[in-house]
C-alpha cells in the first residue's frame, strides 16, 4: 500500500504532502489544475528518467519521497533484507526517496544509496499506473499467466512444476558439461590404452628393471668371472685345501692334550670345512655362469626394449611400474566419467518425466481455470456496457520454469472481428476499462499491488459511470485503489477524496475533503463552474447513494 507522497520543488509543486489510506482514494480537480503532476512526481520516485522541467522555476532541485506498507509483501520485504535496506525495526515500511537536480539525480532507499535498477526492481511489484495508455504490468504474459494461476490452480502445482523444470535444467546442463568432458577425453583415452598396451606388454620385466641391470653386469662379465672363479677353485683344489688337512693331521699326531694345541687342532679342522663349503658354493657359481652369450643377450634385449619404452613414457626405466599404476588410474577415472554421463543421462530422463507429468497436471489445472475465469471477466465487461465483448485465454506451446505453455488473454470488443491480444486493443480508454475488468475478476484471489488510475472513465457516463465506480470499489476491498477521475457518479463512491487545485500565486496543492467539501466539489462537476441548489443536491444524492449497493454485482 502507498501510505503517503511528499513533494518538494517539483513542477509548479512548492510543497506538497498527501497521505493515502486503503480502499478507495479518488482524486478530483478542474482541468489544467495539476492532477498530472502526481503521477509525474511518482513516475519520478519510481525509476522514471528525470527531466529538467521537473524542477520548480527557482529551485536547484526537486525531492519525491513515496512512503510503502509491506506489511502483505513478504517478497518485497525480503528483498530488501537482502540488499540490507531494511528500515530499522519497522520491515514493513519502505521509504522509496528520489532527488533531482541540474543533469543528475539521486536515488534512495530506506536512507541506503540505490542504483534505478535497484529502485524498479523494488517499486515495481507495488504499484501499477494506468494510465490511457499505460498498462505495464497487466500487458505482461507473465503476469497473465500470475493472475489465471492465483485465480484457480493450487499453488502446489505451479510450485511443484518450477521445483521439476529447474531440476531438469540442472542435469541437463551437467549432462551436456559431461558429455563434453567425455568428448573431449576420448582421444587421451585412446592414448592411454596405447601406453597401457605398451607396458602391459613389457609383462613382469616392467618392475625387474635393477634385477635385470644386476645380471646383465654379471652377464657382461661372465668370461672373467669363469677365469677368477675358475682359479680359486683350482688353488684349493690342488693346493690349498690338501695343506690344511696336513696340518690338522700333524697337530692331531701331536698326541698333547694341551689347551692350546687342542684349540689350534680345532681350529684347523673348522678351517678345512669351511674351505670345503666355499669350493662347494664356487662351484656352484660357476655353474650358474653361462657357457655362450646367449642369455647376456637375452638381458640385454629386454633392457633395451624398457628403455624404449621410458624414454616414450619420459619417465626413468626404474620408474615404469609406477607410470603403469598411474596410467591404469587415469584410464579408471575417464573409464568413471564415461559411466557417470550414463547415469546423469538417466537422471536427466526421469527428471524429464517429472517435468513433463507436473506440467501436463498444470496445463490441466490452468483449461479449467481458464473458463470459468474468462466468464467472470465476460460478465464484468458487460457491466461495464462492453455489450458483446468477450475474454478468452489462449495457451501456446512453450516450456519454462512456469510450465508447458504461455498464457494470453484475448479480448473480442466486436463480434466482427477476431479475438486480439491486450496490446493490440487500439482505444486506450477501452483498454483501460478491459484492464479493469481482468483486475476486478483477479483481485478477488490475486494479491495485485496498488493500482492508480488515471481518468479510466473517460468516454463513460451516467449509469456506465456508477458501474464503474462500483467496480472500482469493489476492486478495492482486495487492493489499494487510485482513481483520477472527472466522473461525479465514481468520485461519489471513494472512501477518501482528495482535491487538486491551483492557489492564486498558480501552485498546484492537493487536500482531503470533508463531507460538505466534498459535496461542493461533486456540485461542480455535475454543473461545472455554476453551482446551483439542484447540483448540490444531486451531489448529496450521489453520496447518500454510494453508501448504499456495494453489492449490487456480486453473487
Amino acid at each position: 500500500m502507498l501510505k503517503a507522497l511528499t513533494i518538494r520543488n517539483f513542477a509548479l509543486v512548492a510543497e506538497l504532502d498527501v497521505e493515502f489510506g486503503a480502499g478507495l482514494t479518488v482524486i478530483t480537480g478542474e482541468s489544467g489544475a495539476g492532477k498530472s503532476i502526481l503521477l509525474d512526481a511518482l513516475g519520478l520516485v519510481l525509476g522514471a528518467r528525470a527531466k529538467r522541467a521537473q524542477i520548480r522555476p527557482g529551485a536547484d532541485a526537486c525531492d519525491v519521497t513515496a512512503e510503502f506498507d509491506l506489511g502483505e509483501r513478504p517478497r518485497s520485504r525480503a528483498k530488501l533484507v537482502e540488499l540490507a535496506m531494511p528500515s530499522g525495526d519497522d520491515e514493513a515500511t519502505c521509504l522509496v526517496r528520489r532527488w533531482a537536480g541540474e543533469g543528475r539525480s539521486r536515488a534512495f532507499v530506506n536512507g541506503v544509496p540505490a542504483t534505478l535498477a535497484v529502485l524498479q526492481s523494488l517499486t515495481e511489484p507495488l504499484i501499477d499506473i494506468h494510465g490511457q495508455h499505460d498498462h505495464r504490468q497487466l500487458l505482461e504474459p507473465d503476469m497473465q499467466r500470475r493472475l489465471l494461476d492465483e485465480f484457480g490452480v493450487d499453488p502446489a502445482l505451479v510450485a511443484a512444476t518450477a521445483a521439476a523444470y529447474r531440476e531438469r535444467a540442472a542435469l541437463t546442463r551437467e549432462l551436456a558439461e559431461c558429455r563434453a568432458a567425455a568428448e573431449r577425453d576420448r582421444q587421451r583415452r585412446s592414448l592411454l590404452r596405447y601406453q597401457l598396451d605398451e607396458l602391459e606388454a613389457l609383462g613382469d620385466t616392467v618392475d625387474r628393471f635393477a634385477e635385470l641391470t644386476s645380471r646383465h653386469k654379471r652377464l657382461s662379465r661372465a668370461r672373467e668371472l669363469i677365469e677368477t672363479v675358475g682359479g680359486t677353485v683350482a688353488e684349493l683344489e690342488e693346493d690349498t685345501i690338501s695343506r690344511v688337512a696336513r696340518l690338522a693331521s700333524v697337530l692331531d699326531a701331536a698326541d698333547d692334550p694341551h689347551p692350546n694345541l687342542d684349540a689350534a687342532l680345532e681350529l684347523a679342522s673348522s678351517a678345512q670345512t669351511h674351505l670345503e663349503e666355499a669350493l662347494t658354493e664356487l662351484r656352484r657359481y660357476l655353474e650358474s655362469l653361462p657357457e655362450d652369450d646367449a642369455e647376456l643377450a637375452e638381458v640385454d634385449a629386454a633392457l633395451e626394449t624398457i628403455h624404449d619404452v621410458a624414454r616414450k613414457h619420459r619417465v626413468g626405466a626404474a620408474e615404469l611400474g609406477a607410470q603403469l599404476t598411474r596410467l591404469e588410474g587415469e584410464l579408471e577415472t575417464l573409464n568413471a566419467q564415461e559411466a557417470r554421463v550414463e547415469d546423469v543421462a538417466a537422471r536427466s530422463a526421469e527428471a524429464e518425466a517429472r517435468f513433463r507429468a507436473a506440467g501436463e497436471a498444470l496445463s490441466e489445472a490452468r483449461r479449467e481455470a481458464a473458463v470459468p475465469f474468462a466468464d467472470r471477466v465476460t460478465t464484468t465487461l458487460a457491466e461495464l456496457a462492453f455489450k458483446g465483448a468477450s475474454l478468452t485465454v489462449a495457451f501456446t506451446p512453450s516450456e519454462s520454469a512456469a510450465g508447458l505453455e504461455t498464457v494470453e488473454f484475448k479480448v473480442i470488443t466486436n463480434p466482427r472481428y477476431p479475438a486480439g491480444s491486450l496490446a493490440e486493443i487500439a482505444s486506450g480508454g477501452e483498454l483501460s476499462r478491459i484492464s479493469l475488468a481482468i483486475e476486478v475478476v483477479a483481485a478477488e484471489r490475486s494479491r495485485l499491488p496498488c493500482l492508480i488510475l488515471d481518468e479510466a472513465d473517460v468516454g463513460v457516463g451516467g449509469v456506465a459511470a456508477d458501474v464503474l465506480g462500483r467496480l472500482l470499489r469493489r476492486l478495492s476491498r482486495n487492493t489499494q485503489v487510485i482513481a483520477i477521475t472527472h466522473a461525479p457518479q465514481i468520485a461519489a463512491l471513494g472512501d477518501a477524496h482528495l482535491e487538486v487545485r491551483k492557489t492564486g500565486a498558480q501552485d498546484t496543492v492537493i487536500r482531503a475533503l470533508d463531507e460538505a467539501e466534498r459535496t461542493e466539489e461533486l456540485a461542480r462537476m455535475l454543473g461545472g463552474r455554476t453551482i446551483t441548489d439542484d447540483s448540490r443536491a444531486y451531489a448529496r444524492t450521489l453520496l447518500a447513494d454510494s453508501r448504499d449497493g456495494d453489492d449490487l454485482f456480486e453473487g
